[in-house]
């Protein structure tokens, strides 16, 4: 008996990865990352020693050293290390420098170094880590120093709100008791130092923008009947942290079996979902209120609630320089959008470069702005450029959305068969999706429901993908998605009455999915300057004829008389994060006498005028185009070129440019009277080749025509005014629209 007793405890010291596991020789210390952090699991290294918290000097610092650090931390390693004090500098004593790790070491104080507080560097040369998101699994956290309960970070393996059983089977779970995971097993907290600002990082942690006060007397009539088994610990946070490892540690509560906690009872959160995860009783409120133009948005991402930031200032949607960007920021623009705290802020354009101006830069917010527009930032600081455009990641409940869907057969993760969970004789079973109408579009809410990223291709066969055949049959038809919808059945569909005549299995839909994708973007600056009209004879429009780029009344014209043309330069900039490839393989590429080279998008662009009530008056013509780099950005390499049936497409920082002066770029306008228009440009219209966002694909300026001369002024981009500035185009005011 006391040899299995020696084995276990043998076992548990093997298994508990902590900072407590230190010989009896070696110094004991505790760690935190500290600092300006950009997501949680980093910063810079900070070690409690001898009763004070100081830092770690980069001199000799390696990856084995930072894998030290995050699994002494409670994670399972390190993705990088970064030195010059990249997360500020620190303060107090810097404890340790010439720091050598093997890698396996369990704490960083075994690591071979100079000593303890034996250092020649500054606070300039302080080292940080940036950890693996993942925690270790049966992690127990261990306070081994009474004294350095000040400053020290929860560190617990997971957090989550466990409902009540009557409100288990709600989405989202916005109420219940709160659940530490520590050593392996789910604990409750005592709710005696609990205070609203806990609540508040707890809820932005499970993607709830703020927390409310609820009922106790349920929750305490429940924990009365309940065995309880409390975390050792409180916890002091000041509510403007993104997640509870960046909460300091409070106080320990005294384990007295069934008396622990005596005055108090298990913690309850209860939280206030964002707009989009309502349920659907308040759904109603949005269908019949015009919601207020918002101030801040997200543009680019992939996933709900990832995005480039951009705010409205001026009437002029503009991007924010990402000088100073962290964690906290970026937690006041998701709370402000409905979603949780920050998981990540993100730098250098990630989610793609914007367009127009860079409205903010160097940004500090306190965390409890109600939005973005309320922080402090510089307007004296220019220079700031694209490339520097900042984005965010954001905490959104869990839905569950990935569960009713499913790709079956694909060679990858990233792509196969469409299978959907569907309703069939009272019971639910997996089943295909009818491709008849299923395109891009389609694909996008598929990939975005799976949280696989963009549709990099939708098809509407799939022989070669094996599904399981068990699911073949129909279960959804008649598919129509806007593309913004969470989910494939938020979408317009027959619902039960499937109407499918080609059937399922080899013919059912199909996706691929990708983490990255283009965004087009055409110069309007560009088409303003360049707009001129041309009157040319029919004997020289021959070859542009019969390739279809003039209007109707051409086919009967006078081969001597003239048409009319409104001609302009088309710039078009690949500002995405993946280079735009046409769909068509080059075998089906189309040979253009016109341009002399292949096509590779029978339909790239739409040319039309239109009067101001929106119908066409003078429907240009859809272009062909051959896609390649006519330029690039300072340090970008071309890689597309029409010349010898070269490779097609634009490169991410390279635009492709078809000048005024080539065959078929312009609108005829012979047929049409003087008056005020609206020249529209719609870039990849039938969404052939899927984008990141298509709301900037479509460019619209005023012209006005008196018979002999064409006027072109405010040519502006979808999606850059304020929606009370597009909605009054064409009188384009500038409205004043930066405030509640």
């Amino acid at each position: 008996m006391l040899l299995l007793a020696v084995f276990c405890c043998l076992l548990h010291t093997l298994l508990v990865p902590s900072s407590a596991q230190s010989d009896s020789n070696q110094p004991v210390i505790q760690l935190r990352l500290a600092g300006e952090k950009k997501k949680h699991y980093e910063g810079r290294v900070e070690i409690f020693y001898n009763g004070e918290w100081g830092t770690v000097c980069d001199d000799d610092f390696s990856i084995y050293a930072a894998q030290v650090v995050c699994r002494e931390l409670g994670f399972t390693g390190a993705e990088s290390w970064l030195p010059s004090a990249k997360y500020g500098k620190g303060e107090g004593r810097i404890w340790l420098d010439n720091v050598h790790c093997t890698g396996s070491e369990k704490s960083l104080a075994h690591c071979e170094s100079n000593g303890f507080g034996v250092s020649d560097c500054k606070h300039s040369e302080d080292v940080g880590v940036v950890c693996s998101s993942k925690r270790i699994p049966g992690f127990k956290f261990i306070r081994n120093q009474a004294n350095s309960q000040e400053g020290l970070t929860v560190q617990v393996e997971e957090v989550r709100i466990r409902a009540t059983y009557s409100h288990r089977k709600r989405i989202p779970i916005t109420e219940g008791f709160l659940e530490v995971k520590d050593g392996g097993k789910w604990r409750q907290i005592c709710n005696e130092d609990w205070n609203l600002m806990n609540s508040r990082v707890i809820c932005g942690m499970q993607g709830f923008p703020g927390e409310k006060r609820f009922n106790t007397r349920p929750y305490k009539l429940l924990a009365s009947r309940r065995k309880k088994n409390y975390w050792g610990f409180s916890i002091n946070c000041t509510g403007n942290e993104a997640d509870l490892s960046d909460c300091k540690l409070g106080r320990e509560i005294e384990k007295k079996g069934n008396s622990t906690c005596g005055k108090g009872m298990p913690v309850v959160v209860s939280c206030v979902p964002g707009r989009v995860f309502a349920p659907s009783v308040s759904i109603g409120f949005r269908k019949a209120y015009r919601v207020e133009q918002p101030l801040v948005r997200l543009r680019g991402g992939a996933m709900i609630g990832e995005g480039r930031v951009e705010v409205l200032k001026n009437g002029e949607w503009g991007t924010v320089c990402d000088d100073n960007w962290n964690i906290r920021t970026a937690t006041v623009v998701c709370r402000e959008l409905g979603f949780g705290s920050a998981k990540e802020a993100l730098t250098g354009a990630r989610m793609g470069q914007g367009i127009g101006p860079v409205h903010m830069n160097e940004v500090e917010c306190s965390g409890f702005e109600k939005s973005l527009t309320e922080c402090y930032f510089n307007p004296n600081s220019l220079g700031c450029s694209h490339e520097e455009d900042a984005a965010v990641k954001c905490n959104v409940p869990a839905m569950g959305f990935h569960n009713r869907l499913r790709l079956s057969g694909g060679r990858n993760p990233y792509e196969g068969r469409v299978e959907v969970l569907g309703e069939r004789n009272g019971s639910l079973v997996w089943g295909t999706v009818c491709s008849d109408s299923w395109g891009t579009m389609e694909a996008m809410v598929v990939c975005r429901q799976l949280g696989l990223g963009f549709a990099s291709n939708a098809f509407q066969e799939t022989w070669y993908w094996q599904g399981d055949s068990s699911a073949d049959a129909v279960v959804m038809s008649g598919v129509r998605c806007s593309g913004t919808e969470l989910t494939l059945e938020q979408c317009l569909h027959h619902g039960k009455h499937v109407v499918c005549p080609k059937g399922g299995g080899h013919f059912a839909a199909g996706v691929s999915c990708t983490m990255t994708a283009p965004d087009l973007v055409l110069n309007a600056q560009v088409v303003e300057q360049t707009t001129y009209l041309e009157d040319r004879p029919m004997y020289a429009l021959q070859c542009a004829h019969e390739e279809r780029c003039l209007s109707g009344s051409a086919d009967k014209a006078d081969p001597s008389s003239y048409r009319r043309l409104l001609r302009f330069s088309s710039q078009i900039h690949n500002n995405g994060q993946s280079d735009f490839r046409p769909r068509a393989s080059p075998q089906s590429w189309v040979w253009h006498d016109c341009h002399r080279h292949y096509h590779s998008m029978e339909v790239f662009t739409h040319y039309d005028l239109m009067s101001l009530n929106g119908t066409k008056v003078a429907e240009g013509h859809k272009a062909s185009f051959c896609l390649e780099d006519t330029y690039c950005d300072e340090g970008i390499q071309k890689r597309y070129e029409c010349a010898n049936f070269g490779a097609q497409g634009i490169t991410v920082g390279c635009w492709d440019t078809y000048r005024h002066d080539i065959d078929c770029q312009w609108i005829d306008i012979t047929d049409v009277k003087p008056g005020d228009y609206i020249l529209q440009v719609v870039i990849n219209p039938n969404h052939e080749v899927a984008e990141s966002d298509y709301t900037n694909n479509i460019m619209k300026c005023r012209s006005r025509y008196d018979g002999h001369r064409m006027w072109t002024y405010n040519c502006h981009t979808g999606g850059t005014l304020s929606s009370e500035t597009e909605e009054t185009f064409p009188g384009l005011l500038t409205n004043q629209l930066s405030h509640r």
